[in-house]
């Protein structure tokens, strides 16, 4: 990757089912093996028991989740003299919300559970409710950020 500039952000298309680029690239992130049928099925069918759970449009509960795992800062070592410090700075957007889907499904791959389509629904519905792996890993994230706080000045 340059130093200098970054390329250009590519443009992704929505799903087609729900027509959401969220979704796309969600389903993107939990692909493996370029096995991407798949993959959608399983978020179609996590999205399924989410609206048979919560009662609610699932693409909404789905945002709503992504929002509520979505970190505004973390810590970036930063070496000065001969000491390295956590800084803390704010994330950009693109990353925070990379960062979201990435702890999401870490999260619900980590779940015990039947299959991906369960684990995945259950914790797309506890990050919806501001609870769950991907939840505490945020809070995780801006504790740290916070504890280093005093850090903040050698931002560049």
């Amino acid at each position: 990757m340059p130093r200098r500039n970054s390329p250009p952000r590519r443009v992704v298309e929505p799903d087609v089912r729900f027509n959401n680029v969220h979704a796309t690239m969600f389903i993107n992130r939990m692909m493996r093996g370029g096995k991407k049928s798949t993959a959608q099925r399983v978020l179609y069918d996590a999205l399924e028991l989410v609206e048979e759970r919560a009662k609610r449009d699932p693409i909404e509960v789905f945002e709503q989740a992504i929002r509520n795992a979505t970190p505004i800062l973390e810590v970036k070592p930063r070496r000065v003299g001969g000491s390295t410090y956590q800084v803390p700075v704010e994330v950009e957007p693109a990353r925070a919300l990379s960062l979201a889907m990435r702890w999401l499904l870490a999260a619900a791959r980590a779940r015990g559970g039947r299959n991906m389509s369960e684990k995945l629904a259950a914790e797309l519905l506890d990050a919806a409710n501001n609870q769950g792996s991907a939840i505490k890993k945020k809070e995780d994230t801006h504790r740290m950020a916070e504890a280093n706080r005093a850090f903040a000045h050698y931002r560049w």
